[in-house]
């Protein structure tokens, strides 16, 4: 070992890092004075007395046997090993070390350079410690998705079952009172019957709608049935119909083209029905409601427009959601299933529903359709 002289002595024990020299054995050659502060030494109680394995944890002593030596002997040089050295008084300092090897053989010499690092071992358990507590988070937040995603699903199908179930006691009511009116019921009975049978449609529109929703939300989407139609004459007729459910209220309907196009017929019915009653329900009681049947070249579009306070920006983003009613001048009698069967309806048959809103020109729902629409397969089975 070669002795330093004093310059050079003071500049290794100024180094912000500790420096030491071992022989092939790890026997202390050099070392300079922030090491042995770092761990409670004197120099002359490490130089050519103590091993630099001798300061290391168990741990670290085996990684030096089983890997230090190993790596030394292959690659000369190891970078950033990252061990717990012993202080004088028995506590661990964690420190990363590099190593490089000079010579071969039983008399090279290894110069180590070590920071202590008590700053990053504290970062690193608290990283530890973070990503232990996000994976927890994570594994809660999957499970309440999946059980949310269970109880809707639970829901739907539940909607679907009861939805159906009711059929069967309202066709039998339905029966009923056609039966009686069949008898000379007098003015009085007439107009109970009256009212029972337009509320019977109401349930029957309400399970329909219920059962669209559940095919849709639990399969892939609505079916449709697609055939050559007159779409001013099947719009003219649910009018009609629409008519008769809602007395007092004016509708007027107004065609375009010829009318010749390729949609299901039923389905449209369905959609004209829902689009009125929600202009019925939200548009001012005092106005008419206009249904307007276009058939153009490639289209066929239907137009529901009603007067009344215009529906809100904030809100016409959300119309189509199941389970969203509107925001001004409803009646509330709406589980608000009706613009979602409209959309649905709507794409069943490659086709979308836009709207527009505001206080001069009132509210327009406007559906456009392929003029010749495909035949989608039904997803679930009938529900008849």
């Amino acid at each position: 070992m070669t002795t330093l002289d004093p310059d050079c002595e003071r500049l290794l024990d100024g180094a912000p890092c500790g420096l030491m020299e071992t022989d092939a054995r790890g026997v202390f050659l050099r070392v300079n004075t922030p090491f042995c502060t770092w761990l409670g030494y004197e120099k002359s109680d490490l130089v050519n007395k103590r091993r630099l394995q001798d300061l290391l944890s168990m741990g670290a002593r085996i990684f030096h046997q089983t890997h230090w030596a190993p790596l030394l002997e292959m690659q000369g040089s190891i970078s950033e090993l990252k061990l717990d050295v012993r202080h004088r008084d028995g506590s661990s300092v964690p420190m990363v070390l590099n190593v490089i090897r000079h010579g071969h053989g039983p008399t090279h010499t290894q110069e180590v350079a070590a920071f202590v690092a008590r700053d990053r071992d504290k970062y690193e358990q608290e990283l530890l410690l973070s990503r232990k507590r996000l994976e927890v988070q994570v594994a809660a937040v999957e499970r309440l998705q999946a059980e949310t995603k269970d109880r809707a699903l639970f829901a739907e199908q539940m909607i679907g079952i009861v939805s159906h179930d009711l059929r069967n006691p309202l066709s039998a009511v339905g029966m009923g009172i056609q039966l009686l009116f069949r008898h000379a019921p007098t003015d009085n009975q007439a107009r109970v019957m009256s009212r029972m049978a337009q509320s019977v449609d109401r349930a029957n529109r309400l399970v329909a709608d219920l059962l669209d929703f559940t095919v849709a939300r639990v399969g892939k989407g609505l079916s449709i049935n697609a055939s050559a139609v007159d779409l001013h004459d099947t719009v003219a007729q649910t009018v009609d119909e629409l008519a008769l459910s809602f007395p007092g209220r004016a509708l007027r309907h107004e065609t375009r083209g010829d009318g010749e196009c390729q949609v299901d017929p039923d389905r449209v019915s369905q959609m004209v029905g829902n689009l009125v009653a929600n202009a019925i329900a939200y548009g001012d009681t005092h106005r008419e409601v206009t249904i307007t049947a276009s058939v153009l070249s490639d289209r066929a579009e239907i137009a529901v427009h009603n007067w009344g306070a215009p529906i809100p920006r904030d809100k016409i983003a959300s119309l189509f959601q199941p389970m969203v009613r509107g925001a001004v001048g409803g009646t509330g009698r709406s589980v608000g299933l009706g613009l979602f069967i409209i959309l649905e309806i709507a794409k069943a048959h490659g086709g979308t529903v836009e709207v527009e809103s505001n206080e001069a020109s009132g509210t327009t729902f406007l559906a456009v359709l392929p003029r010749v629409c495909g035949v989608t397969k039904p997803d679930l089975p009938s529900a008849d």
